[in-house]
Order: structure tokens, then C-alpha cells, then sequence
């Protein structure tokens, strides 16, 4: 592990409307601060890397809950026993070559993985087309609009303010009891559901892995009346390991309670080592979280998902955290 650096393991213990532009210093989630989010989504979560010549995905796209999903199980199961695996991705989501093949990978390793559609079928934009841009984002032209970029910008954040924790959360629990139902075999053999999360998933397996209120944990506003009381909800995984958040704050990480791991990049801004990372970790040792950090240098925010890079450098890291977020979630 000579190129990277472990930061810490702790020890056991909607609608289709035209959103509003975020408010300056306010980001499309409630709460949130441009301060602690960064930048919003990169390249790497809106764009798969080129697929490994000759690789096909072997698993199914069905329902669970009414919500399309992409479940890969080990070639032995059921006559072997498995382990629910929930994996969520970043922008490009469950139709992705990339994502069901990376799903392949952790079916191969025991797990029944199920891997749902958390965009609704509407994955990220990861193009521009200018036919897209309508009449209706006129008075936003002058600052967003001015070049390509802008634009594609425009268009992420806009994709963003329609999938919230308020949006993505339910959708997530449907998907979740109906798999309790389905593979209940799978939950049992497991002690529980485990969970997998790159990029824009990996905030929802962290709020998955967390002790919340229960209207936070559906996707709702804490009320504004502390004296009603909240019921908090505990964590529905066992245990998470996730890959380069974003849209992720320190406050996500203040809630973990089941232990995690977290593979991140040095030097990312969009997931802020000063505002998030470090305090994140912090006041999970407070807490005593079982959770361990590690921190990959020289590699671009995304290299953990699955896809091709001519850096020899970048897919040693690639493979290296793939095998760290597997061994977590097997030793737990």
C-alpha cells in the first residue's frame, strides 16, 4: 500500500419542473453548503470509462418494488448459501455495461447483488445536446450558458434538484423490503443487507448505514417542532464501503452507525478532505464507529468503478480498492 496513505481505522466498538437555481452558497440538497459539497458531480460520474475487451454482463434486469433493478447471483446460488448485496452507482446508473459487469464482480465473490435504478430511469446527462437547451432557461443564459461546459453544467445541476434524498430514499426502500421478501434466504445468511455505493451512491449508502430520524430516513424534513419528538430510525445495512462521494457532508458521516470504509481521493473537491473527510472522521472515532479510511493519490475522482485506463498506476488503485471494499464488507 505503498502509494496511498490510511487516514484512520477505527477500533471495534418528480416531477419533470424547472428547478430554482440553488440560492449562492446553497446547494441543491436542503442543508447543504457549496463549502461542503464542492464542486457537484465530475466527468468520472457522469461517463463510463471505456468496458474490458470481451466482458459481458451475466446478470438480469427486473422489478423489486416496482423499481427496475439489475440482479447478478453467484453461478452456485441458491443450492450455496449468498449475501444481499445493495450496490448503488454513480450517475451513469443500472443500465450501465460498466456497473452491471462491476456488479458481475461481487456476485462472483458469493454475493446476491441487487443494484436498482435510483434515477428512475433518468441517469445523468453525460452529453450536451443544444435541441435540449429550451426557451424556458433564457434568463439563466448569461451566466450558465455562456460555453459548452456551462451548459452540460447547467444540465447536471438541473438533473440533481430532481434526484434528492426526498426522491432517491423511497424509491431505495421499496427496493430494499421487496428484496427482504424475494431473497430472504440471502438476508438471513447475511445477519443482514450489506451495501456498496460509488460516487452519488455512496452518500446513500452512507445515510443507509446511519441512525436517522424517521422522516430524514424516508427522504423528509426533520420537524420543525423539536418537541413532537422523532422516532430514529436505525440503520438498514450491516455494514458499507464506499468509493469517492459526492454531494456528501460531514453531517452524513456524523450519522453512520454501522461500520463503514471509505476509499477517497487526496486532493478531491468533491469530497473536501477539510470540510468533510476530516471532521467526518473525527467525530466517527468520537462516536466510535468501526470505520477505516483510505485515502488514493494520483488517481481521478471515479477510478474505482469499473473500466479501462491506460495508467498502469490508476488500475493497480482500481483493483487495490476493490479488493479492500470486499474484504470489509466479508469481514463483517
Amino acid at each position: 500500500m505503498e502509494d496511498n496513505d490510511i487516514a484512520t481505522r477505527a477500533p471495534e466498538s418528480d416531477a419533470q419542473e424547472k428547478p430554482q437555481e440553488p440560492p449562492a452558497g446553497q446547494s441543491v440538497f436542503p442543508g447543504d453548503t457549496i463549502a461542503q459539497q464542492g464542486p457537484s458531480m465530475g466527468e468520472h460520474c457522469t461517463t463510463d470509462r471505456p468496458t474490458p475487451s470481451g466482458e459481458k454482463p451475466t446478470g438480469d434486469l427486473t422489478k423489486l418494488g416496482g423499481i427496475e433493478c439489475y440482479v447478478t447471483k453467484p453461478t452456485d446460488y441458491p443450492h450455496s448459501p449468498s449475501k444481499l448485496l445493495l450496490m448503488l452507482t454513480g450517475g451513469t446508473g443500472v443500465k450501465s455495461t460498466n456497473n452491471q459487469l462491476q456488479a458481475d464482480k461481487y456476485a462472483a465473490e458469493g454475493y446476491l447483488v441487487v443494484m436498482p435504478d435510483q434515477f428512475d430511469n433518468d441517469p445523468a446527462p453525460n452529453s450536451v445536446d443544444m435541441t435540449e437547451i429550451s426557451q424556458e432557461v433564457s434568463w439563466l443564459e448569461s451566466v450558465k450558458l455562456r460555453t459548452a461546459e456551462g451548459i452540460k453544467s447547467f444540465m447536471i445541476d438541473m438533473w440533481l434538484a430532481r434526484h434528492t434524498p426526498e426522491k432517491v430514499l423511497p424509491l431505495l426502500h421499496k427496493v430494499i423490503e421487496s428484496a427482504k421478501e424475494e431473497y430472504a434466504d440471502a438476508v438471513a445468511n447475511g445477519g443482514g443487507i450489506y451495501g456498496i455505493g460509488y460516487c452519488f451512491g455512496a452518500k446513500y449508502i452512507l445515510m443507509l448505514a446511519a441512525e436517522l430520524p424517521d422522516t430524514v430516513a424516508w427522504g423528509q424534513a426533520t420537524p420543525k417542532d423539536e418537541e413532537q419528538g422523532t422516532v430514529e430510525k436505525k440503520p438498514v445495512l450491516r455494514a458499507g464501503a464506499v468509493a469517492h462521494p459526492t454531494m456528501t457532508t460531514m453531517e452524513d458521516l456524523e450519522a453512520v452507525k454501522a461500520p463503514v470504509y471509505i476509499a477517497a481521493v487526496k486532493d478531491d473537491p468533491m469530497f473536501s478532505e477539510d470540510d468533510v473527510l476530516t471532521p467526518g472522521r473525527r467525530v466517527m472515532e468520537t462516536n466510535k464507529v468501526e470505520h477505516e479510511i483510505q485515502v488514493f493519490s494520483g488517481v481521478p475522482h471515479g477510478f474505482a468503478v469499473l473500466g479501462d485506463y491506460e495508467d498502469s498506476k490508476i488500475k493497480h488503485s482500481q483493483a487495490q480498492a476493490f479488493g479492500q471494499m470486499l474484504g470489509w464488507i466479508q469481514s463483517h
